[in-house]
């Protein structure tokens, strides 16, 4: 068995075929070849889009309204029935399923995050298929955007929760493309991804798709934070015959982006998501080598930029001077206090505070790098 837990996620235009509608003959397809792979022992999750599109079809209205409001009213009207049809079709098969709807806010906090990945575990032990969406109901935020606000990064999140050995992104598109295949007749599909670099995100542009919320920049960035918590992903067309089961048994389908380390424990993967990231420091070359190269804690001599506001024990992300990320960890400062501290040696930290809860800014037992 090549992987066994797997997380799969549907997308919007995948479901709907790019219509206004679900697709049902592509939905019984797809959930013949997931109940295929539980039949061989694999262990599935699914994250899956739809509910906007169900609600749309089950009222008869056109995709006329955009704003948040409606929404939210058609992912709460659409979501039921996109859950019967998923019961309906999988019964077919003598498998049981479950609905997980999910926040950014659910996992954020430590208690909650352990709550739901004890959840779906049990639901695997018990052999029930998850269907997970966001809880779009009650999920916005100031931008009036549905956050986590595409399943792309919250099947990234599911994975880390639940030690997926792979995520297989499932939309309209083969995969990463060399440039825009719409736009250029020379773009080329790429197979393998080792690294998520610059020039690897040139290439996913900014394009969403029509019915969605997300584009190939989503699938990146999910591909990003799966790969760096050790879980190899797959970008694929889920219209491509049996796709699913040549993916999760190893053959080449789509584009392949190789984890970028082996898995780490819970605790870590935890504070790598950015689920509840409060603020950001910019480190110098000299402590992005002492942390890299010297495995030690960060100290406030090598910050050099703050940002946010947080407090101390809070999860802040860690960036080099070129804008790169180079982990995440939990704070002994707060914001207020490592601005007037960085830049400085450790000696100096309660001569400026008047106290100190240590010589580190982030101690290497509470910080985890990409």
């Amino acid at each position: 068995m090549q992987y066994k837990r797997i997380v799969i996620k549907l997308g919007t235009n995948l479901l709907t075929g790019g219509s206004l509608r679900l697709d049902s003959k592509k939905m019984e397809d797809l959930v013949q070849q997931v109940a295929e792979l539980h039949r061989k022992g694999h262990e599935i999750i699914l994250v899956s889009s739809g509910a906007v599109a169900a609600g749309r079809e089950k009222l008869g209205i056109a995709n006329k309204i955009k704003d948040i409001p409606f929404k939210q009213v058609m992912a709460s009207v659409g979501q039921n029935r996109l859950m019967h049809i998923y019961d309906e079709l999988f019964s077919q098969y003598g498998i049981n399923v479950a609905q997980a709807l999910l926040t950014r806010s659910d996992l954020s906090d430590r208690s909650q995050y352990l709550n739901a990945r004890n959840t779906l575990l049990a639901l695997i032990d018990l052999k029930v298929i998850c269907i997970i969406n966001e809880n779009d109901v009650v999920c916005t935020d100031e931008l009036g955007e549905l956050k986590f606000g595409d399943n792309d990064n919250l099947s990234a999140m599911v994975s880390n929760l639940v030690d997926a050995d792979l995520l297989i992104l499932l939309s309209d598109v083969k995969g990463l493309y060399s440039a825009d295949p719409q736009q250029d007749p020379d773009a080329s599909l790429i197979s393998v991804v080792e690294k998520i670099d610059e020039k690897i995100e040139e290439m996913a542009g900014g394009a969403g798709s029509s019915h969605g919320t997300g584009g190939m920049v989503t699938k990146l960035e999910a591909a990003k934070l799966a790969t760096s918590s050790g879980v190899p992903v797959i970008i694929a067309d889920g219209s491509q015959p049996d796709v699913i089961n040549e993916a999760a048994s190893g053959k080449s389908v789509g584009t392949f982006f190789t984890a970028r380390s082996s898995k780490i424990e819970s605790r870590k993967r935890w504070l790598l998501s950015g689920l509840c990231c409060m603020g950001r420091l910019t480190i110098d070359k000299g402590a992005v080598t002492a942390l890299r190269k010297q495995n030690r804690s960060l100290l406030p001599a090598g910050i050099s930029q703050v940002e946010g506001v947080f407090n101390r024990g809070d999860v802040i992300d860690i960036y080099d001077g070129d804008g790169n990320q180079v982990g995440s960890g939990i704070t002994n400062y707060s914001s207020e206090e490592l601005g007037r501290v960085k830049g400085v040696q450790s000696s100096e930290i309660t001569n400026i505070l008047g106290y100190e809860y240590g010589d580190e800014a982030i101690h290497r037992n509470n910080l985890v790098l990409i």
